[in-house]
């Protein structure tokens, strides 16, 4: 499991397996996002994964992100999710980019845009294309552009 951390209290990760359920929870994490759709994975597997985070003891949320649909509902589903959220959490994806573009959307106004931009570098992936939204975001949430 290639884990990234963003904060120390949540990591995101390219696809899981069905043993990494343990494995997560052996680890420490309480709550585990996943943002793949069913199309994109083997049949059964989201299912499965969910099954194996409740043998485990862990809280599980399926929130597919579908690639080109980042939308203000499930920007939305994921800050709720987090709010609801035990930490730490694990959210994963194909390659965890969708799963940092909504951790960063919902850090957007708590944060310092450069440190969303850093924090996200430092864990291997690019937010630039999503510093418009990311300054938006801030701004609907302050009142003040960043």
């Amino acid at each position: 499991m290639d884990l990234r951390y963003l904060t120390p209290d949540f990591a995101v990760a390219p696809q899981i397996a069905l043993e990494d359920v343990a494995e997560a929870a052996r680890l420490g994490f309480r709550t585990l996002i996943n943002n793949r759709p069913d199309e994109e994975v083997e049949s059964g597997l989201n299912a499965a994964l969910q099954a194996a985070a409740a043998a485990a003891g862990l809280s599980y949320v399926h929130l597919p992100y579908y690639p080109g649909e980042l939308t203000p509902d499930l920007i939305a589903g994921f800050e709720a999710a987090l709010a609801a959220a035990d930490a730490p959490v694990l959210a994963w994806c194909r390659s965890g980019t969708r799963s940092s573009h909504l951790w960063a959307l919902s850090q957007a106004g708590q944060r310092p845009l450069e440190e969303i931009v850093q924090t996200a570098q430092n864990a291997g992936y690019d937010l630039s294309a999503l510093v418009p939204m990311l300054r938006a975001k801030a701004a609907d949430s302050s009142g003040v552009i960043v």
